[in-house]
């Protein structure tokens, strides 16, 4: 199973996110792709796609930045994979041979305990708190 980089980065910007959440000031682009270490044009597709899954605002102008939508801990894991990648587990359609609904059932058995972890993970638990739990370069 491969995570993408997309994926990865969306759920470092969301932690961030997550970080400032409940400040009162949202973040510029500029900063989630300093702290983050997200190339700056990568970032906006990410930013892109989380805006249009709800799960971000944006505000323009001076004052304008990214914020979350919803507190931390009611943004799952899960919804942040379904918003850059769409859908969890993508399986083939083949399910032929003398194996093929057997080991189809493996894997759609698998997705589903991997969606229920996803789905009990929340942002707030990839929030860093403390200065100590941030990593510099």
């Amino acid at each position: 199973m491969k995570i993408s980089a997309q994926l990865d980065y969306a759920c470092r910007v969301l932690a961030e996110l997550g970080r400032l959440h409940g400040s009162g000031a949202p973040a510029h682009g500029e900063h989630l792709a300093e702290v983050e270490a997200v190339p700056p044009p990568f970032l906006a597709q990410i930013l892109q796609k989380l805006r249009h899954a709800g799960l971000i605002i944006s505000r323009r102008g001076v004052q304008g930045g990214y914020a979350l939508a919803r507190p931390p801990a009611e943004i799952s894991v899960l919804d942040i994979l379904l918003a850059v990648e769409g859908q969890a587990l993508q399986l083939s359609g083949n399910a032929e041979g003398r194996s093929g609904r057997r080991v189809r059932k493996v894997w759609t058995d698998l997705g589903g305990v991997i969606e229920a972890q996803l789905r009990a993970t929340t942002l707030d638990q990839l929030v860093a708190r403390e200065a100590a739990e941030m990593y510099y370069i």
